[in-house]
């Protein structure tokens, strides 16, 4: 245990989280570059797209658990580990390789911005769901 009562991660337990992260960010960052198009993150269906965020990304919480095996105060710290590591990736997506998420700026901005938005849903899920084990 830590000094905050929080349980260490293995060495396995960590990269497990970390490509997860990865992975749910290639898969998220695929599904924004699908929906862009068809006016995803313009208007009233923006509002729906960050709404559906939430709890389409509580599933991904309980499957980081599993996969992982993260135990009793392991949830949250697996899941920030997961979000560093697709954050990372969404920072050198954007800025090196833009079109992964459409042909235009406005694409690149609303998936960098939907993608921040799922980041920030997941931490609050991982510490949320970490109360609640």
């Amino acid at each position: 245990m830590t000094a905050n009562g929080g349980a260490h991660l293995s060495a396995r337990q960590t990269m497990i989280s970390i490509v997860v992260g990865v992975v749910l960010w290639f898969a998220a960052a695929l599904l924004l570059r699908a929906i862009g198009p068809m006016g995803a993150y313009e208007g009233g269906t923006r509002a729906l797209v960050y709404a559906a965020t939430i709890p389409g990304t509580v599933p991904f919480v309980y499957l980081l658990r599993s996969v992982a095996g993260l135990g009793i105060g392991q949830t949250a710290p697996g899941m920030a580990l997961a979000v560093m590591a697709a954050t990372l990736c969404d920072g050198v997506a954007l800025a090196w390789f833009p079109s992964l998420y459409g042909t235009g700026v406005d694409l690149h901005a609303g998936a960098g911005a939907a993608i921040l938005w799922g980041a920030g849903v997941a931490l609050a899920l991982g510490f949320a769901l970490e109360r609640r084990a």
